[in-house]
């Protein structure tokens, strides 16, 4: 019996897939709120898993703040900590549902950074996401610059 091994998932071995977080977060029952990180962009995904398969309800990316007044001057910082309270916002906005379970996939969890600046963002437009409150980054953090404050102002006001 020594010489038999496990097998690797594929997904595991790439990097991609830490299943047992995974199962951890299916077996909660309530739908996943998915924050993912490209090399230009932020995406964020509300999906519930049926019966072994996943249905994305609801998907948004930082660059869907184009339409809503994100500044063309700014599209280099689409990956900034407003842009992804923002998108939390967005996120939040755009779904009847009102609570979830954040799953960040192999993102590293830092206090005050973006993954935490997407949670408030759902916070702040009303959605229910279990949450340290001590690692949220606070309102002068996220608009630290004026031109940023108004911006985040404006946008609200647009998805009210």
């Amino acid at each position: 019996m020594e010489g038999i091994q496990k097998t690797i998932r594929r997904r595991r071995l790439e990097g991609k897939t830490d299943y047992k977080a995974r199962i951890s977060l299916l077996k909660s029952g309530k739908p996943r709120v998915i924050f993912r990180k490209t090399n230009r962009y932020l995406q964020a995904q509300i999906v519930i898993s049926e019966i072994a398969r996943d249905k994305v309800l609801v998907t948004v990316n930082t660059k869907d703040l184009l339409k809503y007044g994100w500044p063309e001057k700014l599209v280099g910082s689409l990956k900034s900590l407003p842009a992804a309270y923002l998108m939390g916002y967005l996120l939040a906005k755009k779904t009847d549902l009102t609570e979830g379970i954040l799953d960040t996939g192999l993102i590293s969890h830092v206090p005050k950074s973006r993954v935490y600046s997407f949670v408030k963002g759902l916070k702040d437009a009303g959605f229910n996401i279990p949450c340290n409150e001590k690692v949220l980054p606070e309102d002068k953090m996220i608009s630290r610059k004026e031109e940023t404050a108004k911006l985040i102002n404006q946008l609200k006001e647009k998805l009210k």
